[in-house]
């Protein structure tokens, strides 16, 4: 099965006959679509889980940071492991991996078992979703991957809006007497199915030329951003002792020692975890900060908004469910238009009105929240989250494009890898800076009266730093290409290559 002689042998077109490839479709379709629900899923149960299990407001950090912090650290590894041992075998491991580490989730005893869990959790899924894309690239013949990549668009629209929704369903009806848990332990009949199913309708396929893991990069990148996350989120609970300044500066020397070791790992052996030399080309450099400092933003503004409307407002999950439904449908038109018609016409400036939209939905978000304060009601933030959906719709489905436009071709698996880490380290440092811009201005002790009030104050001054990083991203745009759906000679396509960095699968018997 893992023949050298077959490794590398020229790649063959996958044929178009070949029913099963529709089924192996559904299969990692399923998987993606169970991991962009249960990004958004938990969100929406983060009041339910710390008011049942008494956690500490550092810990439902942990809950959803820990996730993505695994998640990020484990990307372009998981990609690197699909291409040396196989895509079907580390799809296979990671989605039975992602189930079990589900169950755990949905079986635990204390918050500390939680966290350990979802962490596990985001590991798996990174082992799970970069051979999501490198498998349809093997199984289909290129005049059918641009209906492929259109359906998983599509899936991706279905995730954003079903996982708020179904957290909250999930949640209210207290399934069994079993409260929250019921938002993971809905994964183990699909994990089961999935690992069921991926085993017989998959096709394996390998890379020709496989990367060599970077393990003591992933190493030093984890302990970069646990140094830095750590203190941020612990920090106001223990007093910001001084080991916590002295860590979160200690995370810049550590990035500076990554930063050297990939320079000499890529001229020792030409696989480093991270390829600097594509941060020679402006715009790619420009856009990895504009998806890292986005990720902040929604970062902050996810978890801070569940928080006002269940545990400020006293909302109950579904409600606050159906109040982002508008937000969601929003983001999908806005992003369906933004591709098809308005990027080809203005190129960039979709991307900034985007950013500048996105931006003023946020300042009327404040002002309403503001104004009408706990008694706000969910037809008057439908205006808001509408206007926000609309911005954030321009900006993150041609984003990656924009950015991937002037990489050399064959850099374009490691781009697309970085592009994709960098946006969950961003989400994780979001999550993490809730202790400063959300906790830091609401008291440690409050009376039940007091709640609702101090939570409004702490909504309305995070939504006053995330219109400020919104602003941050518009400026950080002008480096992008004036028209990024046009692609320079050897430029990368998002469909031209998986996410683990080789442009062309080998298909495996």
């Amino acid at each position: 099965m893992h023949s050298t002689d077959i490794a590398h042998a020229p790649t063959p077109e996958p044929a178009t006959g070949d029913r099963r490839r529709w089924f192996a479709l559904a299969i990692v379709m399923t998987a993606a679509f169970m991991d962009l629900v249960d990004v958004t899923i938990v969100n929406i149960a983060v009041p339910s889980i710390q008011r049942d299990e008494g956690a500490t407001f550092s810990q439902i950090q942990w809950i959803t940071a820990g996730y993505a912090l695994a998640f990020a650290a484990g990307l372009v590894t998981g990609g690197r492991l699909g291409d040396i041992h196989g895509r079907k075998r580390a799809f296979l491991v990671g989605i039975g991996g992602f189930t079990v580490a589900s169950a755990l989730c949905g079986l635990a005893v204390n918050p500390e078992m939680l966290v350990a869990s979802r962490i596990l959790q985001g590991a798996m899924a990174a082992l799970m979703v970069p051979q999501v894309l490198s498998i349809v690239h093997a199984t289909f013949p290129a005049h059918e991957r641009g209906k492929v990549f259109g359906l998983f668009g599509a899936i991706v629209g279905l995730g954003a809006v079903s996982g708020p929704l179904l957290g909250a369903l999930l949640t209210e009806g207290n399934l069994f007497g079993l409260e929250w848990r019921p938002i993971f332990l809905i994964n183990l009949p699909v994990g089961v199915a999935a690992l069921f199913l991926g085993s017989r309708f998959i096709t394996e396929s390998k890379a020709p030329r496989a990367l060599k893991l970077d393990l003591p990069g992933v190493a030093l990148v984890t302990l970069a951003l646990l140094m830095l996350l750590y203190p941020l989120t612990r920090g106001r609970e223990l007093g910001w002792p001084v080991w916590g300044y002295v860590s979160m500066a200690g995370a810049l020397v550590v990035f500076a020692a990554l930063v050297a070791y990939e320079r000499a790992k890529g001229a020792r052996d030409g696989s480093p975890l991270i390829e600097l030399s594509l941060f020679r080309v402006k715009s790619f450099a420009a856009g990895i900060a504009v998806q890292t400092v986005f990720g902040v933003g929604l970062g902050v503004f996810f978890l801070v908004w569940t928080l006002y409307m269940q545990i400020g407002l006293g909302w109950s999950a579904l409600r606050a469910g159906l109040t982002g439904v508008p937000f969601s449908v929003a983001v999908s038109v806005a992003a369906g238009m933004s591709v098809q018609q308005l990027v080809p016409r203005f190129g960039r400036k979709v991307l900034q009105a985007g950013a500048l939209v996105m931006a003023a939905g946020v300042l009327i978000y404040l002002a309403e929240a503001d104004h009408y304060g706990l008694g706000i009601t969910s037809w008057q933030m439908a205006l808001p989250l509408v206007v926000m959906g609309a911005g954030m719709g321009l900006i993150v489905a041609p984003l990656t494009d924009a950015v991937l436009s002037e990489v050399p071709r064959e850099h374009a698996g490691s781009a697309s890898g970085l592009i994709n880490t960098v946006q969950q380290m961003g989400h994780a440092l979001g999550l993490g800076l809730v202790s400063v811009v959300f906790f830091g201005v609401i008291d440690e002790r409050l009376a039940p009266a007091e709640v609702g009030p101090a939570f409004v104050d702490g909504f309305t001054h995070a939504l006053g730093w995330v219109a400020a990083v919104l602003g941050a991203i518009f400026l950080l745009m002008f480096a992008l290409p004036k028209r990024p759906a046009q692609h320079v000679e050897g430029a990368a396509g998002a469909e031209e290559a998986p996410v683990t960095g080789e442009k062309e699968p080998e298909l495996v018997p």
